[in-house]
């Protein structure tokens, strides 16, 4: 972009140059005693150039960068004085020039990555890709031996060395985690200056303690080897995961990995957003643990805290805290296997009055198709059946059962993911 400014050509050297911009706009206050200054240290031209016409002089400015350093190039030895009625109508356009550069910078900035995926978060992938250009995806040829075990290959394993590479795992059953390790150790070793391990959804995280002696913490297991994945040229491994089931799992990994935890809160904010019944929204919690793990993130909405309660050998879901009279009630949780302690709380809500209930879970795990308990018999009313369900596309293999099924919605964390591959 240019820009020019006319001087006349009457001004003393020590002129004090100032700019129009007011209330905290840039602005110019330099002296020039020697003409060999910037007009300021905010506005950096890199290249200016003066030229002499009709008794004025006009300054062609060149604004590539309000950041790298200045060059000054002149054809005259004075500095002019400055008609502000000139100077005023000709810089206007510099904050529209701010913003283009600053846009175009922020672009240029982008790390480019290359993206690999397992075979069931294709779509997905392509969804992450669809975010940015600077994201390319890269293909592996995941085939098996007559035996069973993975026979592997990544294609142009040499052109990515030197590159920003990110692989997006899912673990979904034991059977497909062995083959993927095996990639995700390797990537690391083709000389690559960064690597990202983005796994959705962390499978063993509910089983992170132990009640009794002889149980065994399979989260703390999953947490080592995902720890002992090689470091690239750029040092350790980032691990990007969504909601994991529990904060304090953070100190099951080693130093060779980097835990970066991410949460689909947000996009369940922007969906509550979008609902015309938004100012009649109240959150619910089915249990202590889920209050604990997000109450932070929805604290500007009205909660509703439930609790489980053992009488005899069952365990009850009670109205701990808050009124659903005639709100709509979004229960929220990390994650659902059966849905048994959602079912009770939509109960229990039902019966103190809720007008609608809906319920978001990051992880919609669903084994032996549970997601059938939460179609609606009658239309979705309370006391049948869930308004919306949401769930994020963390779990694929649900994801392609539930499609297109009331009251099911897909939430995707393709935008999210992009935007970690970032970080």
């Amino acid at each position: 972009m240019h820009t020019v400014f006319q001087y006349p050509r009457k001004m003393a050297s020590t002129q004090l140059t100032r700019s129009p911009y007011r209330n905290g706009n840039p602005s110019f206050h330099q002296e020039f005693p020697n003409y060999s200054k910037p007009f300021s240290q905010i506005l950096k031209p890199n290249k200016i150039r003066f030229l002499s016409s009709s008794g004025k002089v006009k300054i062609r400015c060149e604004l590539t960068s309000f950041e790298n350093s200045h060059k000054w190039s002149r054809s005259d030895d004075r500095i002019p004085e400055i008609d502000h009625h000139n100077f005023h109508s000709s810089i206007s356009a510099l904050p529209m020039a701010t913003n283009s550069i600053d846009s175009s910078s922020t672009q240029q900035n982008s790390k480019r990555v290359c993206l690999f995926y397992c075979t069931e978060f294709k779509s997905l992938a392509e969804r992450v890709a669809a975010q940015s250009d600077s994201i390319e995806l890269r293909n592996i040829t995941w085939r098996t031996f007559e035996d069973g075990f993975p026979n592997l290959f990544i294609s142009n394993a040499q052109g990515i060395r030197g590159q920003h590479v990110a692989f997006l795992a899912s673990f979904s059953s034991p059977a497909v985690i062995f083959e993927q390790l095996s990639v995700i150790y390797a990537l690391p070793k083709l000389f690559i200056s960064s690597f990202t391990l983005v796994l959705p959804f962390f499978p063993t995280g509910t089983s992170e303690r132990v009640e009794e002696e002889g149980d065994i913490a399979t989260a703390f297991t999953l947490a080592r080897i995902l720890s002992n994945v090689p470091n690239s040229r750029g040092g350790p491994t980032s691990l990007v995961i969504f909601d994991i089931h529990a904060l304090q799992e953070r100190f099951y990994f080693g130093d060779n990995v980097l835990p970066c935890f991410e949460s689909g809160i947000p996009l369940l904010k922007n969906r509550l957003q979008q609902l015309p019944d938004s100012d009649n929204i109240i959150i619910a919690f089915p249990d202590d643990g889920a209050w604990k793990r997000f109450y932070k993130q929805l604290q500007h909405f009205p909660m509703i805290i439930c609790t489980k309660v053992r009488e005899g050998d069952q365990r009850i879901v009670r109205l701990k805290e808050g009124d659903p009279k005639g709100r709509h009630v979004v229960i929220v949780d990390d994650l659902v296997q059966s849905g048994g302690t959602l079912i009770e709380c939509q109960k229990v809500l039902a019966a103190q009055g809720a007008a609608k209930i809906s319920a978001y879970v990051t992880h919609g795990i669903f084994p032996n198709r549970s997601w059938e308990r939460f179609e609606p018999d009658m239309g979705g009313s309370p006391e049948n059946g869930m308004t919306y369900f949401w769930i994020t596309d963390s779990c694929p293999l649900t994801v392609r059962e539930v499609k297109n099924r009331r009251p099911f919605e897909i939430l995707s964390l393709a935008s999210s993911i992009a935007a970690s591959l970032q970080i």
